[in-house]
């Protein structure tokens, strides 16, 4: 039989189409994967910004609002985040070389601690250890080699993230009316779904965020004016452990306060003692005014969803990631009750 002959009426039009879109949704994941933290970081900051882009549309053009706002991001973060990533890697790489030669000020932790009337030989309980330090030096050796070589795709990557946010601003609200007409779900479905979804970011991104990064501020400045090496490391690991609810910073903080202590720096301790206190109490009450009382997020969302999109996205994952898990119980909830609804529907039908 001639292939001309043969009946292939089981591959409709609608499937083919199928097979294409299928086809090319693949392709395109396939291209926006090798820098698809920056694409989410692009539409972080366009969501951020968004409020204040609705606002400058009552004013100006919207092509021009999202071209502002789209410069107020590359001076406000973009180059900003580029010098944080330079003197992050230098102090990483200080780090990493006292860890090679277990250099920790022993001598004056020995002697503060004998103050106290302690006894304990700092240096040779290093020297036990010190194959574990020379595996955590190589570790962020390999790490910081890394991040100098992929400079120049993070430098392609910020310019798609800045790209990103410009599009989203000009054309988000076109795009959520086009996903809305071509996804075939009620109206009233997709409505729902998008205010609990717009609930659950603005939460973990403007909320969780914001308040982590407060925190942050605060204990950084406190962190420089008492005179620690290491600020930028402090403040950074400060940041991500403020994202974590009953966690929070004071796991960096205090650990600190006790080191001042033994150094004999005991006033410097007491001053972070109560700033410290102060700032990691404050997460009880600028938390819930920032998120809102609407429940959206909770700790095990956060928890997992903080660390488990670190691991999947980088560092953009402390944002997204509780987002994601929440996401897909919203989903799941949204599948349910249209489910419930068809069978309503249905019954009533048969009736």
């Amino acid at each position: 039989m001639d292939i001309g002959d043969r009946d292939l009426s089981w591959f409709t039009e609608e499937k083919a189409i199928l097979v294409f879109t299928v086809g090319i949704v693949i392709l395109a994941v396939l291209v926006i994967m090798p820098y698809l933290q920056y694409v989410l970081f692009g539409i972080i900051f366009a969501y951020i910004l968004l409020p204040i882009h609705r606002r400058l549309v009552n004013h100006i053009r919207r092509d021009l609002s999202a071209l502002v706002l789209t410069i107020m991001t590359v001076f406000g973060v973009a180059l900003p985040l580029v010098y944080l990533l330079t003197q992050l890697t230098q102090e990483a790489f200080v780090l990493a070389q006292r860890l090679q030669n277990a250099d920790f000020g022993a001598p004056e932790i020995e002697v503060g601690l004998q103050e106290l009337g302690i006894e304990a030989d700092i240096q040779t309980i290093v020297l036990e250890n010190r194959e574990i330090f020379e595996t955590a030096a190589e570790t962020l050796a390999v790490q910081i080699g890394q991040t100098i070589q992929n400079l120049p795709n993070i430098i392609i990557g910020l310019t798609i993230t800045v790209f990103v946010v410009f599009v989203m601003l000009r054309d988000g609200d076109r795009l959520v009316t086009w996903t809305r007409a071509a996804v075939p779900i009620r109206n009233e479905i997709q409505r729902e779904f998008h205010q609990r979804i717009n609930q659950l970011m603005w939460a973990s991104i403007v909320g969780n965020g914001g308040a982590g990064l407060i925190q942050t501020v605060a204990l950084g400045a406190a962190f420089w004016v008492i005179g620690f090496e290491k600020v930028l490391l402090l403040t950074v690991l400060t940041f991500i452990l403020t994202l974590l609810p009953l966690v929070g910073a004071f796991v960096i903080w205090l650990p600190l306060v006790g080191y001042l202590f033994v150094i004999g720096r005991p006033t410097a301790a007491v001053m972070l003692f109560v700033f410290g206190s102060l700032v990691s109490v404050s997460d009880f009450y600028t938390r819930p005014i920032i998120i809102g009382q609407s429940g959206a997020l909770n700790s095990g969302v956060i928890v997992v969803g903080v660390f488990g999109g670190l691991v999947l996205f980088g560092p953009v994952g402390l944002l997204i990631g509780p987002v994601i898990l929440g996401g897909s119980k919203i989903a799941i909830e949204t599948l349910v009750r249209a489910r419930n609804d068809n069978l309503g529907v249905a019954k009533q039908q048969s009736r």
